[in-house]
């Protein structure tokens, strides 16, 4: 009776079973590791801008509020953006020829927008407001890392579900006086965490309540 496959047939289908299931694994891994990769997430990266603003400059050396841009940050889910008028509060007299600050002056003269390229931006489907933050003692640097010293801004975290969570679930270390949310340079006390739980009973935090999806998922 003659032979259908030759001897050998046997051992190159385990082989070849051998290397699909090597590809799924590897496969299943680097889409793992794409999706945590910063090339997805967005860490650490500075997009390019009109203006290439820094916030090492103007909060790091000049000392400038977040809010005195960020303006409704404090009452509003969205920080804000600040109007081209708040850039020419100080540049209509500093820096007014300056090569760099043409898109400003030009936006100003025209009465246009500058279209700022977003650094952070979460899924549509995700739901963050600002004012609940601030109101619960959530400092900036939390979120958007230390922008005082950073000549480009870029996004400090990976901002994925798991980094909101954590916090959600265990908020009293990260938590600091309301007076301190906007304070770069604040130092915690030695035992951070007894302050933060004193802070989550003053504020009426519910922490029973912050891991629920709707939360987030609105």
């Amino acid at each position: 009776m003659s032979r259908i496959f030759r001897k050998s047939a046997d051992t190159w289908l385990r082989v070849i079973m051998l290397l699909a299931a090597v590809a799924l694994v590897a496969g299943v891994g680097l889409l793992v590791a794409g999706a945590a990769s910063n090339v997805t997430t967005r860490e650490n990266i500075a997009p390019v801008q009109p203006v290439p603003f820094s916030h090492r400059h103007h909060v790091g050396g000049l000392g400038i509020d977040c809010r005195y841009c960020h303006a409704a940050v404090e009452v509003s889910a969205s920080a804000g953006l600040p109007p081209t008028e708040t850039c020419m509060t100080c540049h209509s007299q500093l820096w007014t020829d300056a090569d760099l600050l043409a898109p400003v002056r030009q936006s100003w003269a025209e009465r246009t927008p500058i279209h700022w390229a977003r650094v952070h931006n979460l899924p549509d489907f995700a739901y963050f407001d600002h004012s609940i933050h601030v109101s619960s003692g959530v400092g900036c640097v939390e979120c958007h890392g230390n922008v005082d010293e950073m000549p480009l801004t870029r996004q400090a975290e990976n901002l994925r579900m798991r980094f909101c969570i954590d916090c959600h679930d265990d908020p009293a270390p990260r938590l600091r006086p309301r007076e301190a949310v906007f304070d770069m340079d604040w130092t915690p006390p030695p035992d951070r965490r007894a302050l933060g739980e004193r802070l989550v009973e003053r504020y009426g935090i519910d922490t029973d309540d912050l891991t629920h999806c709707y939360i987030c998922h609105r």
